[in-house]
């Protein structure tokens, strides 16, 4: 069983870690709602841009994508309003497996006159983010010159410079020096004052630069019914490991569910979804068990922190569950076994286990 101060420690951690995922998707909305370009291009751009905003990707992608979209979607004013978002977007960031972000050093992204001179928006978590989000605010507005200059020169200019800057190729090295301005520290208080209440597995130390920052932190944490610690709880007071050498799932449980009356349905309807709240975050019951395979494996690269051996795995089963074509406990229970997670109760929140036998036959008739 998790004690009381490890489940503290876990909220702090997993809600520092995730609780900004969010905030960051903002930007895919309006790409999708661009009215310009052939039929469906806005849907698939928008759909291509979410991975740009994910912490491993190369951080100029996101200043391509916005050349994409005026590129494709014409230069409508919805279309620069969607290109400005994505070039201006905040990048998913995880302060426990890297200490700060990338910012991209190539001098000639973007490409398109409207978007230079654009920095972007970095996460509250970083040190001086302030200085640098009150500078994307502003050049959303009012571009800076960026001639012969990257969004790193302009931020290290600006008097933010805590970042590794990244070229197209994924290079990476340090940031400029500030000019006329004083660089910020590696570590911000919020992360140390999070760092601190992990490792005391206690109350985060008031002081006058950190309390109400790390007292939102940990208010979020507690709002949101921290993902982690559900996670353990319905394993049985652990985060459960899978019986596959080598499978480290990281925070997730990977496990499925075939339940009735999830989402609202009727009790005797039956669909699948993630046991697991981190692999659930933001995905609707299906009656597809491919749609729900593939959240899941999905969540494993962006909230999971799982290993390659896992996510190989998961996509594997994924084919097989595919290929089996089923749509019932069975199909819930193979994938859990395919996992290493055999024997999973399919369904954790009660209720029948498989739908009522004249529901399983009229659905064998429509099939």
């Amino acid at each position: 069983m998790l004690s009381s101060k490890t489940i503290l420690a876990l909220t702090v951690v997993v809600a520092v870690a995730q609780a900004r995922f969010g905030q960051e998707q903002i930007p895919i909305p309006a790409i999708a709602a661009v009215q310009g370009g052939a039929p469906g291009v806005a849907q698939t751009i928008a759909g291509a841009a979410v991975s740009d905003i994910l912490a491993a990707t190369n951080a100029c992608d996101k200043l391509k994508r916005g050349d994409q979209i005026i590129a494709e979607l014409g230069s409508g004013a919805d279309a620069v309003a969607a290109a400005i978002g994505i070039v201006a977007a905040e990048k998913n960031f995880n302060p426990f497996t890297q200490s700060i972000p990338t910012i991209c050093d190539d001098p000639t992204l973007p490409t398109t006159d409207v978007l230079r001179g654009i920095t972007p928006l970095i996460d509250p978590a970083v040190g001086g983010s302030d200085i640098a989000n009150a500078l994307s605010a502003q050049t959303v507005k009012t571009p800076l010159d960026a001639t012969g200059k990257s969004v790193a020169d302009l931020l290290a200019e600006n008097g933010f410079t805590n970042f590794t800057t990244q070229d197209a190729a994924g290079n990476t090295g340090t940031a400029p020096a500030a000019d006329g301005a004083v660089a910020v520290n590696a570590t911000s208080a919020a992360t140390a004052a999070a760092t601190s209440a992990v490792v005391e597995c206690g109350a985060v130390p008031p002081t006058a630069s950190t309390t109400d920052t790390a007292n939102t932190t940990i208010s979020t944490a507690a709002a949101t019914a921290t993902a982690a610690v559900t996670s353990a709880a319905a394993s049985g007071g652990a985060v459960q490991a899978s019986t596959v050498a080598g499978a480290d799932f990281g925070l997730c449980v990977p496990t499925m569910k075939f339940e009735g009356g999830l989402g609202g349905r009727p009790a005797t309807e039956f669909t699948f979804l993630p046991i697991d709240p981190l692999c659930a975050q933001g995905q609707q019951e299906a009656l597809n068990p491919n749609i729900i395979t593939n959240r899941i494996c999905d969540q494993l690269t962006n909230v999971c922190e799982s290993n390659d051996a896992a996510k190989s795995l998961c996509r594997d089963a994924q084919s097989q569950i595919q290929a089996l074509g089923t749509r019932n406990k069975a199909t819930a229970d193979t994938w859990n076994s395919l996992l290493g997670f055999a024997g999973a109760v399919t369904n954790p929140d009660g209720g029948a286990a498989e739908p009522p036998a004249t529901t399983m036959m009229a659905r064998s008739f429509r099939a």
